[in-house]
């Protein structure tokens, strides 16, 4: 399964990945481990992203992400969308459900585990750790009054 295109041009790209809960049918061989990987799907190279990697993740009931990982230059934050069970980084275990969000530091050995009974959703997002020079409304500027299309 492929996440399908919207639209793009220079200045956006758009893709669609489908319901939420068919996030589980999507596979991918990981480039480092040579395994397939279900339930996973990055949207980095399908929208073109330069800045982030963003990946949607299903966990099986009781199970985690199969490796505790690093990286070497890029954070990463965790957003619950769906599900609840245990996060561990370094010696560090906590519990997480729907609405936790936890940020990673590259050196943070990280592992997620779903303890529950029912498929647990997450989004993460990679960027490079300490990149982000002015935070949105600081970068931002308005360039004209919104043209407001959609309405």
């Amino acid at each position: 399964m492929k996440p399908n295109f919207l639209s793009a041009n220079k200045n956006y790209s758009a893709i669609n990945i489908g319901k939420l809960s068919d996030v589980k049918n999507y596979s991918l061989i990981h480039p480092k481990l040579g395994i397939e990987i279900k339930g996973k799907v990055f949207v980095k190279e399908a929208t073109n992203a330069s800045g982030t990697e963003i990946s949607f993740t299903t966990l099986a009931p009781k199970s985690d992400i199969g490796y505790f990982h690093i990286h070497t230059k890029d954070e990463e934050t965790y957003i619950i969308l769906r599900g609840s069970g245990m996060f561990q980084i370094d010696d560090d275990c906590f519990p997480i459900e729907e609405g936790s969000v936890v940020r990673v530091a590259p050196e943070g050995a990280r592992n997620i585990y779903n303890s529950s009974d029912e498929e647990m959703l997450f989004v993460c997002i990679q960027s490079k750790a300490n990149s982000l020079e002015e935070h949105t409304t600081d970068d931002g500027k308005r360039v004209q009054k919104d043209p407001l299309w959609f309405k």
